[in-house]
């Protein structure tokens, strides 16, 4: 382990056959919820994480791409898809899992936008008390340090009420941008949009500014910011790196969780939970961790000769955000700007010597922007489509093909959308993201060994209401890069290179733009759903409103799986506020005073 990381110690030699409380999974739910429970002096709490500390690299805010395929990346492929991924080796859309302490947030990139408070409404709605906005908002404000810019920001106003300045999650606007961050904000005004703050409150239609996780240039994964260092690290919560959960143990007799199993160093090992048993292993994590130990959809698990302990719908529910990585834009097409050895050299010295410079910024990614297409309601305020920004200098194919490459794009395919166009110009991608899919997928056990990869299938694009919005996504984008702010500043223009397999159709028409769709449309890494909160009346529920497993006694789930419907939104914020919340309500059933 790395001292200087500011990671807890590992406790792998010196664990306890029994704690109060066993937590699996340390990613931005499991390690609020074990933070927060190790607060009471007088409770043992256990971590466990699959993985280990991140690399260096995660630090350094641009490089998040980086770490996907490598040892801290789950790596899942999706089944073959049906209704999407046409452009995809295989018909498989790439699925990164963080591997890690701090999760999938650490493959991410730690943007921290809260969505919108009808979301929560919703879910309170469907028969969960305490989750609608104004029961969570408090949960966002706790765990946030918000950095406020000294001056008026040129990109919006910030509301400092609507921020927590007292939190452990340090956040911060990134210093360092390019011009075309501006360009696309002033886009968005010329077309009516709204510029503002997309950290907290109302989701309105606009273009936004995004803060992000962390301060001084780097990057804070969620255990770090939470136990800023070693010597800090509280006696009574033990952090055991490299430790994969293989089953909940749960008395048959009384249906109580009673502990954990988990393989260690080759050996499988046997902790007790003397109070309760937390699952935070994630949607496919927790979902594939209760099936194994007996817990989910009755047939499904006879197949695999898995006794059942308790018939609960685990598994379904699944919804993800989709990005379209198309249209492809050229910009500065007279005088691209072409990144040098040298220069590359002299921001990686201006990163380590003064945290400054593009090393230190997300650049365009930080700038969000939420729409609303005509398939929803002209009175009501509720975006469906949200747009996030990739962009890449001139000749920069080192970048492009790792960012193909972990999208699986086909070779034909990479070069339609970024080899060639890149070879010509700078370019961007302005991703349009389905915010609210109606196509549900599954994640089922291919065996009952915990070790083998589950089977995931989104079932991508099924429903045709996720295609039409995402269609109308693309022409939003073509409309705003006509805008003076981008083709006259900036020179921007859409690249007219062929989709493979869409270019029988004519250009820009609905079903051209379709046909994209299918082709290129990806995860953009939220997956949620698989363990959904709901009233025992709900047939498709597997969590009560207080994230107990329905009919298991002593067992929670508390991290994306239980989202009955998917947020407005990047969910790691979301994440982060549903393991504060769990926290508290773990505190308060026990009888311990809850903040």
């Amino acid at each position: 382990m790395r001292a200087e990381a500011g990671y807890p110690p590992d406790a792998a030699d010196r664990l306890l056959p029994e704690y109060d409380f066993v937590v699996v999974g340390g990613g931005s739910a499991g390690s609020a919820v074990a933070a927060r429970l190790s607060e009471v002096a007088e409770w043992r709490v256990l971590l466990l994480e699959a993985g280990a500390d991140p690399p260096l690299t995660a630090d350094i805010p641009p490089l998040f791409h980086s770490l996907q395929e490598s040892e801290i990346d789950w790596g899942y492929e999706t089944e073959p898809q049906e209704a999407a991924c046409l452009g995809m080796q295989g018909r498989r859309c790439y699925w990164p899992r963080g591997k890690a302490l701090g999760g999938s947030g650490v493959l991410n990139a730690m943007l921290h936008v809260r969505g919108n408070p009808r979301d929560y409404d919703a879910w309170e709605a469907a028969g969960n008390p305490g989750w609608a906005y104004r029961h969570v908002r408090p949960y966002f404000i706790k765990a946030e340090s918000f950095e406020m810019p000294q001056e008026p920001h040129p990109w919006g106003d910030y509301s400092a009420s609507e921020h927590g300045a007292a939190g452990p999650l340090r956040l911060t606007q990134s210093a360092w941008r390019s011009p075309l961050c501006g360009g696309v904000l002033r886009a968005a005004r010329q077309l009516g949009l709204r510029v503002g703050d997309a950290g907290g409150g109302r989701r309105p239609a606009g273009g936004l500014h995004a803060a992000a996780r962390g301060r001084g240039g780097r990057r804070a994964p969620e255990l770090r910011a939470r136990l800023p260092c070693p010597a800090a690290s509280r006696a009574n919560l033990h952090v055991v790196r490299r430790a994969a959960a293989s089953a909940v143990l749960v008395d048959p007799a009384t249906l109580t969780a009673t502990g954990v199993r988990f393989l260690l160093a080759g050996r499988n090992h046997t902790v007790r939970a003397a109070k309760e048993v937390v699952l935070s292993a994630g949607t496919v994590g927790s979902a594939q961790l209760l099936m194994v130990s007996g817990i989910g959809p009755r047939r499904h698990l006879e197949s695999l000769g898995i006794p059942v302990v308790r018939d609960l719908p685990v598994g379904e529910n699944l919804q993800d955000h989709m990005q379209l990585v198309a249209p492809t834009y050229l910009f500065n097409r007279s005088h691209p700007q072409e990144r040098t050895a040298s220069q590359r050299m002299d921001d990686v010295y201006e990163y380590f010597a003064h945290r400054t410079g593009p090393l230190a910024s997300l650049d365009l990614l930080q700038v969000q922007g939420f729409i609303k297409t005509k398939y929803e309601d002209p009175q009501d305020d509720y975006p469906d489509v949200q747009y996030q920004h990739i962009r890449f200098p001139h000749k920069d194919f080192e970048t492009v093909e790792r960012v193909s490459r972990v999208t699986r794009f086909r070779p034909e395919v990479h070069e339609a959308v970024f080899g060639r166009p890149v070879s010509r110009s700078e370019i961007y991608v302005q991703l349009a993201v389905l915010q609210r899919p109606r196509s549900r997928g599954t994640i089922r056990l291919r065996s009952a060994d915990p070790l083998v990869p589950p089977a995931i299938d989104p079932r991508y694009l099924t429903h045709p209401h996720d295609v039409a919005v995402l269609v109308e996504g693309a022409k939003f984008s073509a409309r705003m890069a006509k805008t003076k702010a981008l083709a006259k500043d900036f020179e921007v223009e859409m690249s007219r290179e062929p989709v493979p397999g869409c270019e029988h159709l004519a250009w820009e028409t609905d079903e051209h733009w379709a046909c994209v769709v299918r082709t290129l449309a990806t995860t953009i890494y939220h997956p949620v759903g698989t363990c959904k909160m709901g009233p025992a009346s709900d047939p498709a529920a597997v969590v009560d409103a207080r994230l107990r497993v329905h009919g298991v006694q002593r067992l929670r789930v508390v991290d994306a799986s239980v989202m009955p419907t998917i947020v407005t939104a990047n969910i790691n914020a979301p994440v982060v506020m549903i393991g504060e919340k769990g926290a508290d309500m773990i505190k308060q059933d026990w009888g311990a005073v809850a903040a």
